[in-house]
């Protein structure tokens, strides 16, 4: 007889395993894109004189984390203060929460984080200064603080030199507090389509971020970090002479938003996220029904594609229910797919895998390794 209180599912993968074998749904991660994509990004921070930070809310995995700072990552960002705790445990010690954040319960995570690593904050009114400030001196801890300025995205930061200068003078009235530069990042401008719109607008958020340096500079007051810098604005970032630091996520994985992008300069990275799902159902004609939908694949950037070389050109991803995936199968099809497996493209990475547990992570054919993704789920 089962001991019901030990019943647990079996594992969807196992090291060694082919993919033939990965229970369905499975994120997957393809290895060889992964590194290229890792030392492509550390190779561009390396030759423009940046520190690289790359962002953790993309992956939530501290595995993946430990690996980019193996290639000379300074530390990696977080947006959340509880998605930090995993990575800590795993011997991270140097953080930028690249968020605002207000709450008592907010404060007290920080100033724990503070008295275990590196940890820098981003700040907005100087009522969240206040708050963080007086809990800091208080410890008896020190967090680095990086006002956010608006150079572009309309939605958190500062956006007068004014405000600005009135958390500056905050800052400098804590003894738990330092200043440690600014936090400048546009995201709005990570998705546009060409090339050269990116280009253009990442040029116009250098010259806020620059002219909000040159004010401070005015003051007496120097910048020792300027961080910024997306997936899809990285190239020109780096080489603006703005930024010190670049936060730079999505770049390991290119997912579907990101690779519908026009890439004209040297930087292109590959796709390596997946969702391996098997179609279960055809009883309906050019119909299949694959076993992935919302509880497994984020649709907010656009519906996952089919990779390239799975039926791409007769299978087409058309709608999301809770577990079904539903593929418009092309009208000269006449074949039954039922039992055939897809890689899909997610359309957008970070929501995609903090919906999994787990990475099968392979390479060829054969599943290489597995990796948790420890911060899944902790977003307070």
């Amino acid at each position: 007889m089962h001991d019901l209180v030990k019943l647990k599912a079996p594992s969807i993968a196992r090291v060694g395993d082919s993919l033939a074998l990965v229970s369905t749904p499975a994120l997957l991660l393809d290895l060889d894109a992964f590194e290229f994509n890792l030392c492509n990004m550390a190779a561009l921070a390396k030759k423009n004189g940046l520190a690289l930070r790359p962002h953790a809310k993309a992956h939530k995995s501290s595995t993946i984390s430990r690996a980019q700072i193996a290639l000379g990552a300074v530390g990696i960002c977080c947006q959340k203060l509880s998605e930090a705790y995993p990575f800590v445990r795993a011997g991270i010690d140097n953080i930028h929460i690249s968020n605002e954040f207000v709450g008592a319960d907010k404060v007290a995570m920080a100033v724990e984080l503070a008295g275990l690593i590196q940890l820098s904050i981003c700040v907005d009114h100087v009522a969240q200064v206040d708050a963080i400030g007086k809990a800091a001196s208080a410890a008896g801890v020190t967090i680095i603080v990086m006002p956010e300025v608006d150079v572009g995205h309309g939605r958190c930061g500062v956006d007068s030199n004014e405000a600005l200068a009135a958390l500056i003078d905050r800052i400098a009235a804590y003894p738990g507090l330092q200043f440690g530069g600014l936090q400048a990042y546009n995201g709005g401008i990570q998705h546009l389509a060409t090339w050269e719109q990116r280009r253009l607008e990442a040029a116009r958020s250098a010259d806020r971020t620059a002219q909000y340096i040159q004010f401070l500079e005015a003051r007496g007051v120097l910048s020792p970090v300027v961080s910024g810098a997306g997936t899809g604005t990285v190239e020109f970032d780096v080489a603006s002479g703005v930024y010190t630091e670049m936060q730079p996520g999505s770049y390991i994985f290119l997912d579907g938003h990101y690779g519908s992008n026009e890439w004209a300069g040297e930087y292109m990275p590959q796709h390596g996220l997946f969702i391996l799902s098997t179609i279960m159902s055809t009883a309906k004609p050019h119909k299949a029904v694959c076993d992935v939908g919302l509880k497994g694949v984020a649709v907010d950037s656009g519906l996952p594609r089919v990779r390239a070389g799975d039926y791409e050109d007769k299978l087409r991803y058309v709608s999301a229910n809770d577990e079904h995936g539903i593929l418009q199968v092309a009208a000269d099809d006449m074949r039954d797919h039922l039992g055939n497996r897809v890689m899909l493209v997610p359309g957008h990475c970070d929501p995609t895998c903090n919906l999994h547990d787990q990475f099968i992570c392979f390479r060829g054919d054969v599943v290489e390794a597995i990796w948790e993704i420890d911060a899944r789920g902790l977003s307070h």
